[in-house]
């Protein structure tokens, strides 16, 4: 579909890719991966054509269809929620509407150019997933929580919320190929369950970029890496990559062991200085400077591999019970909005506890109240005590950065260049080398950092002091995988309390030995993992769906106010709005009899030829066994394509 060959892309010095190669094909749902700072927003946008390569090829597949979620969204001023939903499955509702037009044509069969265009329509559809437009956007109106934004302007909305429209309406309008810049961002845990569900069901191509690690497990058929300006691609989905990730160390270890032993020898062969100068070993000499600088490196190399690994760190033993926080039947409300009632809780030193629940559930203002111990206006709160004890505090904005300052000013404001860590005295850039800065980084100012190396900042400031308790929120946003790692690694070496809210589902199952769940009708308090309380809670979902089905049907989609009039295209007639009746499957329904009977007989030849020796022996019995096994399979799918068929066109 499109493909990148020998590409190069440069701002400035900077090298941001240089000579890769990339190919997307239909269907694939690729996933790019990197450090912050990597480039993989400016691949995205040469890939969708909003910037030139500085040298090599963009070849597209005529025709093809391209569409992108940005990060940072862009809408009319004067435009609703509903009015940019409707405008988004405009191309859906002509699509429907143009197929009910095609089959009230009682020749359209016999019309190639209508039969053409109607085989086209039915392909976008079905791409789309849209034969059902009103379940659909149905379903993305309730699972993106946007009743109640549906007659807001849209510039009006927080990010998150604009995010979300942004999403819906990508999804509404569809493509050959999808391009989501950090999809997941702004979304809770059940929002993202319901966006993995949907893109695995769509058929079309995608590209994507995101840390999610579970959301890139789920999704994910390919996985590309862009780091140093090159592009590294990986087949399958995240524990894929670790595992050929895995396999690349192992083998980059052997050849660093390997090297050493070849440098050994080659070094001794120089000290001895066999006629080292001459003209003929200078080819000679110079392999042994180029394998010494290789060796050099190696290591280097192998530990910026090992940060895309994860590391499974025991938790550190628990010396103290002191009380921390102790919660007896707390209410916690904005406003006149109750969030919390009747909490319950005891919070000790070392305990790790994850906060989780739907956006607006409550979970950053239970963190404020745990800081302050008083309520949203500022009242102390009843039944909340809380011990005496060094309390560091990590939140979404970053506000306690000065952006004026240097990073090397940040982390020595009295001068020098030594940094306490943990009681232990370290160089400044020595300890920033594990949250991968470089060192020309650290004379530059805050305020020209990226998004992702400002929370790699305050995240190292923070953990670079001690504290009896850790509470952060949202520590993972705008940070890569790699980053998300080492920050794993830091927080379970670390012998303090943590208390955190995230919705990233890897962090939480790696950390959290307990998880307070903030729920519509409540709470509760658990030890099992983030991913056994999300199966537990499908597992009820499904049930009840399937008890209320007949009654769910239509219920959101008629409460964002669509007319009717707006719908009545939406599904072909009866005999349109299934894809049975297209001009292909008629072709497949009127073939698959004498396909099955055919087949029919082959299997009963293939039978009879079993049952006898001569037959057997001619033919080998594992390879007419295997024929049979095949046939019969053969011969049941298209039995039950065939009742498929039959039966929707009762």
């Amino acid at each position: 579909m499109l493909s990148l060959q020998t590409a190069s892309k440069r701002f400035g010095l900077k090298n941001i890719f240089d000579k890769i190669n990339l190919t997307i094909n239909e269907n694939e749902r690729i996933f790019l991966i990197g450090k912050n700072g990597s480039g993989k927003s400016t691949l995205l946008k040469v890939i969708n054509g909003e910037l030139e390569l500085d040298s090599g090829k963009r070849i597209l597949k005529q025709g093809l269809d391209i569409l992108m979620l940005n990060q940072e969204s862009n809408f009319s001023a004067t435009q609703t929620v509903s009015e940019v939903l409707k405008d988004s499955m405009r191309e859906l509702l002509d699509a429907h509407l143009r197929l009910s037009e095609i089959t009230k044509d009682a020749n359209f069969h016999n019309d190639k150019a209508l039969s053409e265009e109607y085989n086209h329509i039915h392909n976008l559809l079905d791409r789309q997933d849209a034969w059902d437009l009103e379940s659909k956007v149905s379903e993305l109106i309730r699972h993106f929580n946007l009743e109640s934004l549906k007659d807001r302007l849209v510039i009006s909305l927080s990010g998150g919320e604009q995010k979300r429209v942004s999403l819906a309406c990508v999804l509404l309008k569809g493509a050959d190929l999808l391009i989501l810049d950090e999809p997941t961002n702004h979304l809770d845990v059940e929002m993202l369950s319901f966006l993995e569900s949907m893109l695995v069901r769509l058929k079309c191509s995608m590209l994507i970029i995101s840390h999610d690690r579970y959301f890139i497990d789920k999704v994910a058929t390919n996985i590309i890496e862009l780091d140093n300006a090159k592009l590294t691609s990986f087949k399958g989905n995240y524990e894929d990559y670790l595992q050929a990730k895995q396999t690349m160390l192992d083998n980059l270890n052997k050849e660093h062991l390997a090297l050493k032993k070849i440098l050994k020898s080659e070094e001794e062969w120089l000290r001895a200085g066999v006629k080292a100068r001459l003209k003929r070993n200078e080819g000679r000499k110079q392999r042994v400077l180029e394998l010494r600088d290789k060796v050099k490196k190696m290591p280097s190399l192998a530990k910026s591999m090992m940060l895309s690994l994860e590391s499974n760190v025991s938790a550190p033993p628990k010396n103290s019970k002191k009380m921390l926080f102790e919660l007896d039947d707390v209410n916690l409300k904005v406003g006149e909005k109750t969030l919390i009632s009747n909490l319950n809780i005891r919070i000790t030193q070392g305990g790790r506890l994850g906060i989780v629940g739907r956006n607006g559930s409550g979970k950053t203002s239970l963190l404020r109240m745990l800081l302050t111990g008083k309520d949203y206006e500022g009242n102390k709160v009843k039944g909340l005590k809380i011990g005496d004890f060094k309390i560091g505090y990590y939140e979404q904005h970053k506000n306690t950065l000065d952006l004026k300052k240097t990073i090397l000013e940040t982390f020595c404001p009295n001068g020098g260049d030594r940094v306490q860590v943990n009681g232990k005295d370290m160089h400044v850039y020595g300890y920033l080398k594990s949250f991968l800065f470089d060192k020309d980084l650290l004379t530059q100012s805050l305020d020209t950092l990226s998004g992702g190396e400002k929370t790699r900042v305050a995240l190292a400031l923070l953990l670079a002091q001690e504290y009896d308790c850790l509470i952060l929120d949202e520590p993972t946003n705008d940070l890569d995988i790699a980053t998300i790692n080492i920050l794993e690694r830091f927080l379970s070496e670390l012998s303090c309390a943590l208390i955190f809210v995230s919705h990233d589902r890897y962090f939480n199952d790696k950390l959290a030995e307990r998880l307070l769940v903030l729920e519509d009708d409540g709470y509760f308090i658990t030890s099992a993992s983030y991913t056994e309380v999300l199966e537990h809670k499908n597992m009820i979902l499904e049930a009840k769906a399937l008890e209320a089905k007949t009654d769910s049907k239509n219920i959101e989609s008629k409460s964002m106010d669509f007319k009717s009039e707006d719908f009545k295209h939406t599904k072909p007639n009866e005999e349109a709005k299934k894809p049975k009746l297209s001009y292909k499957i008629n072709l497949e329904y009127e073939r698959l009899p004498s396909e099955i009977a055919e087949l029919e007989v082959f299997v009963k030849e293939l039978e009879r030829r079993l049952g006898d020796p001569k037959e057997y022996q001619k033919y080998g019995i594992d390879a007419l066994s295997k024929e049979l096994a095949y046939n019969k399979e053969l011969l049941d799918s298209k039995l039950i394509r065939y009742f498929e068929i039959e039966d929707m066109m009762k």
